[in-house]
């Protein structure tokens, strides 16, 4: 590490540790990143370094679905062309991104926020439970989906939801073939997320 003349990092050093807090970016992934900033013309790092500072004004969270989106409600949502009768819940926002590239599912969708973890300190109400039993009471809803990552975590959200529900007029489904367990949504391939939704089992 590098030091300015106040003793301290300097500013690549900064940018470096700052870059490998991310997911999935080590320190040696933050340094080629830093270094390719560092090489490209200036434009570019203000371009960056401005769509990131205005992230959070730019992207909300939308007030049906819980994804992120510039618009509330958000596109998915307000489309009258979506099959209304059917949400599919998923634990994070980058979920559902991942399953509209697999063009395979064309309802709605509702995002958890996470998964019931109680050696985490998450339980039912740390997600937005409430909300999609809101939405379950006030909508037309015939089928409920649990895209859920088939883990400990995942599997308990599912049995808490699919008993919670039981006595709502709506079929609880589940992805099934295709997904490993343990394994994780955002490291499917599309032809095996595609063949779980076709898969898809009541619980």
């Amino acid at each position: 590490m590098s030091l300015n003349q106040n003793g301290g990092p300097n500013a690549l050093d900064r940018l470096v540790t700052l870059l490998s807090k991310l997911p999935g970016v080590g320190k040696k992934s933050a340094g080629r990143i830093s270094y390719h900033i560092l090489d490209s013309d200036p434009s570019y790092a203000r371009a960056l370094a401005g769509e990131l500072a205005g992230l959070h004004q730019a992207i909300r969270r939308c007030s049906n679905c819980g994804s992120f989106t510039e618009t509330d409600p958000c596109p998915i949502c307000a489309d009258p062309g979506r099959d209304h009768s059917i949400i599919c819940v998923v634990e994070r926002a980058q979920d559902v991104r991942i399953i509209e590239e697999s063009r395979e599912f064309h309802g709605l969708f509702h995002v958890l926020g996470g998964l019931i973890a109680p050696l985490e300190g998450l339980g039912p109400n740390s997600l937005s439970i409430g909300q999609l039993v809101a939405r379950l009471r006030g909508d037309n809803v015939k089928e409920l989906i649990l895209a859920l990552n088939p883990t400990v975590e995942g599997d308990t959200t599912a049995l808490y939801l699919q008993k919670l529900l039981k006595d709502f007029p709506v079929e609880v489904t589940r992805l099934a073939s295709g997904l490993p367990v343990g394994g994780d949504l955002e490291y499917t391939d599309r032809l095996t997320l595609s063949r779980s939704f076709r898969g898809r089992v009541k619980v």
